[in-house]
């Protein structure tokens, strides 16, 4: 028998996760407790019901309520050349070995509103690559997919974007890639030409295609130990052999499947060449 609050709420929270995989297919029961839990209350709060379960009677009711369902419970933080050091080691170690394919073929796991793709492709770009790329951006969102295919992002965020863009390594003036109009940066339609947007939930859909190279970038520190390995056996088929897998800082290969299946590149960026 349930005798406290903290094991009702635990239980409500629960059943709000299962229906959202059983009625849309949605998994989010492997995210960490605490972090979840937290996304759900919040979620309460914004759209005004007593509690759990009357938010889990509204999402099965009204698919209208989904989406900003998804977009509480995901995190997007991003922004341009984010932590500028990684890109330019993935200029200085990553581009090499692009260079040995006549076709190379991205993933952005996890793009949230694009930030990360763009400026992927302007350094591609600049180093003669981009025109034998075809690159892939892919969240679980379809409202920022849908953002990040506009291309368009604010222009107070410019400064900060130069900035970044400047210290990982850019060989030109960063204005030149985008037009600004009112509060917003529109980043030039060519560098949407090799990227296709798309809806991907990593939990539960298969791999897109086969990938010389994957960033996969602060997207599965939420996750419980099942459900990251659960992902990185996902993004293991996905690569090619020698291929590149790119997670960044906060990411680790440690106590995963294919732990020793990979070798370092970058071990302070987490930047891995499949070897297995």
């Amino acid at each position: 028998m349930i005798d406290t609050a903290s094991e009702l709420e635990a239980v409500h929270v629960k059943l709000f996760l299962e229906s959202l995989f059983l009625r849309y297919g949605y998994d989010f029961r492997g995210y960490a407790y605490p972090s979840i839990r937290r996304r759900i209350l919040r979620l309460v709060m914004l759209e005004e019901v007593t509690g759990i379960p009357e938010l889990q009677a509204r999402v099965l009711k009204e698919p209208a309520c989904l989406e900003r369902v998804l977009h509480s419970l995901t995190i997007h933080v991003t922004a341009m050349f984010r932590d500028p050091e990684f890109f330019e080691q993935v200029r200085a170690k990553v581009v090499p070995v692009l260079r040995t394919y006549p076709f190379v073929r991205i993933w952005v796991a996890g793009c949230a509103s694009g930030e990360e793709v763009y400026s992927l492709a302007i350094l591609l770009h600049e180093e003669d690559l981009y025109q034998r790329c075809r690159m892939y951006g892919t969240d679980i969102s379809e409202s920022v997919v849908q953002k990040a295919k506009a291309g368009i992002f604010p222009l107070a965020a410019m400064k900060d974007y130069t900035s970044n863009y400047i210290r990982a390594g850019g060989k030109e003036d960063f204005s030149k890639y985008y037009t600004a109009s009112g509060g917003g940066a529109t980043f030039r339609p060519w560098l949407r030409d090799n990227v296709v947007f798309a809806q991907h939930n990593l939990v539960t859909d298969g791999s897109p295609n086969e990938f010389t190279l994957i960033f996969c970038r602060n997207v599965m520190i939420y996750f419980t130990g099942d459900l990251q390995a659960r992902v990185h056996t996902l993004l293991y088929s996905s690569l090619v052999r020698l291929g590149v897998l790119a997670l960044g800082r906060r990411e680790s290969l440690r106590f995963t499947p294919h732990e020793h299946e990979y070798e370092g590149i970058d071990s302070k960026q987490r930047l891995f060449k499949k070897v297995g």
